[in-house]
């Protein structure tokens, strides 16, 4: 039987050529959007590396220079000053857990610093070749947001390393070099230039830039002596137990016991709230991506099953001819189906040299999306799944109606 099917296939060469081309494109173009989807939920599965759960960012503002309460002559220093005074009195709050300030540096931020990592060793030179995110924070930032270090150690023990003055990295910063960060804990690295070196003190678990990008490269260091005048965000995560109404409890205390020098607390915002704000153009973009990609997914799915039901449609005669000549239902099944997955095998081997090249191009890195043999080979397969489930649809659906049909009557409509 297979034997005869090859022969009928190469007869056929020239209709089934122009089906084995539509065939690729339809493959290559349902890869696309298969590996879309791929990307887009494995991206959104990835732990995020921090936790904003009970956490709150205070806005801190400085007076207008125009205001009769302006201190004038406050410099840096004392400016820097004031800003420790002001995270101190809110850490003495019974709903404080914990609080930090930090420079550009908390999760959905959108304002971002960077800065050059490298690291020298006897016969091992690393360093990054793009932009990698500065977190300048007080040590306790690390216990604000949950960090965690990928050989265990916790926010805690990552707070103290920071006092300790030791940097923290994330452990895939040199993931295309095949090394992780966690088998140079304690080992120096250049941070920025040459006049500042760090010692290594934990690999974290990668914190993610925000929940739809899975770029996470990050240095977290402590706010260099001189910079506390230049921390910007004021961070606090608030006890589970105690954590209802407290941005009306901490306002209604601002102006008596926050107002500190010509710093004051201006407001207090939820990360869920900042989270939501700041992934409006991501959750939107996505939005409309699946959207298409569906429409376009549905329009595939009817075109492929048209092509196959019309086809089989017109091979009543044949499937009458069979019949008569005392084939089964099961053998004529066998052999349509048979010859739509072979035409299938065909297209799929040209499209999945093209597939490949074009996963190399990345076309889904707007989505973050780590390139690799198990991520393409996975989507090949799916894509074959689901274009073999079209056709044998286009194909069994036409063919038992067909097969209802007497012989004398089929070849007579002939």
């Amino acid at each position: 039987m297979n034997k005869k099917l090859f022969t009928q296939i190469k007869n056929e060469w020239r209709t089934n050529l122009w089906l084995v081309t539509e065939l690729l494109v339809v493959s290559v173009v349902l890869w696309y959007i298969v590996d879309f989807f791929y990307t887009s939920i494995s991206t959104r599965i990835i732990p995020l590396g921090f936790d904003i759960e009970h956490c709150y960012r205070v806005d801190v503002d400085e007076v207008n220079v125009k205001s009769p309460e302006y201190i004038p002559e406050r410099g840096d220093e004392q400016n820097g000053a004031d800003r420790m005074e002001l995270m101190e009195r809110i850490r003495r709050r019974p709903e404080i857990e914990a609080v930090c300030w930090g420079q550009n540096s908390y999760p959905y931020n959108g304002s971002n610093s960077g800065t050059f990592v490298q690291y020298i060793g006897e016969g091992d030179t690393l360093q990054t070749d793009g932009y990698t995110l500065r977190r300048y924070v007080t040590p306790d930032f690390v216990r604000v947001f949950r960090y965690q270090g990928v050989n265990g150690e916790t926010p805690e023990e990552l707070a103290a390393m920071l006092k300790e003055g030791k940097v923290l990295i994330n452990n895939d910063l040199f993931w295309k070099q095949k090394v992780e960060l966690k088998d140079y804990v304690g080992k120096e690295f250049i941070i920025g230039d040459t006049t500042n070196i760090m010692r290594l003190g934990a690999a974290l678990v990668p914190p993610r830039y925000c929940d739809y990008q899975t770029w996470n490269d990050c240095v977290v260091r402590d706010i260099p002596r001189g910079w506390e005048s230049w921390a910007n965000e004021l961070c606090i995560r608030v006890k589970p137990e105690m954590d209802h109404d407290i941005k009306e409890m901490l306002m209604k205390d601002a102006p008596t016991q926050f107002r500190i020098g010509n710093l004051m607390v201006t407001d207090v915002v939820s990360f869920k709230d900042i989270r939501r704000n700041f992934q409006t153009f991501y959750t939107n973009r996505e939005r409309n991506y699946y959207a298409g990609m569906g429409f376009l997914l549905l329009n595939i799915f009817l075109g492929l099953l048209g092509t196959f039901w019309f086809r089989t449609q017109q091979r009543v005669g044949e499937i009458a001819i069979r019949k008569v000549n005392g084939a089964t239902d099961r053998s004529i099944f066998n052999r349509l189906i048979g010859e739509g997955l072979l035409l299938l095998v065909v297209a799929t081997i040209p499209a999945a040299a093209i597939d490949t090249a074009l996963s190399w191009y990345e076309f889904n890195s707007y989505f973050d999306g780590y390139i690799g043999w198990g991520r393409t080979s996975l989507c090949i397969l799916v894509t074959f799944g689901l274009m073999a489930l079209m056709i044998v649809l286009g194909i069994i659906i036409p063919a038992r109606r067909a097969m209802r049909i007497k012989p004398a009557i089929a070849l007579k409509d002939e």
